[in-house]
């Protein structure tokens, strides 16, 4: 079975379709806890949210008998595509992703004017660099479930290589 990265910007449903692609049998990895994550200090002196590489690393080595879904959206993650089957760009419009964030309980990211802020301006210069090296996009206002379909038929469809 594959491996797929699942990918996008705040709001567009990444921990809800892990969630629910855990629910029905698949191994699932958030990547925003420490154990896959930390910070670094860019050479601007600015803070980045990266891939623990060696941890990562690890878990993409590991046998994938029974499908592998990876939920995240760093800077580092393109040095890790290759050893992807499929990687699958989550998007929505912005209107719908900050009311997304406003109504949601269990992550606080997004509550403050400043995060809201950098999560549009991700939008606008982050989510075209996924776009393009995404090897599939799935607008996330269709249903939950039908997400989460087309996600497990990816999870069972080995991509042939590409070169992007």
């Amino acid at each position: 079975m594959a491996k797929v990265l699942v990918t996008g910007m705040s709001g567009t449903g990444k921990s809800t379709v892990l969630r629910r692609l855990g629910l029905r049998g698949y191994r699932v990895v958030d990547t925003d806890t420490d154990q896959w994550s930390h910070w670094v200090t860019l050479p601007d002196g600015s803070p980045d949210w990266v891939w623990r590489e060696d941890a990562i690393g690890a878990l993409l080595a590991e046998p994938d008998d029974g499908g592998l879904f990876v939920a995240g959206c760093k800077s580092n993650q393109g040095r890790f595509y290759p050893l992807f089957d499929h990687i699958v760009l989550l998007s929505a419009p912005a209107d719908v992703l900050m009311a997304r964030i406003a109504a949601r309980t269990d992550n606080p990211y997004g509550k403050q004017s400043e995060e809201r802020n950098l999560i549009l301006h991700h939008l606008a210069v982050v989510e075209p660099l996924l776009r393009a090296t995404a090897t599939t996009e799935i607008d996330t206002r269709i249903p939950l479930d039908e997400t989460v379909t087309h996600l497990e038929h990816l999870a069972n469809a080995r991509r042939a290589p590409v070169s992007k």
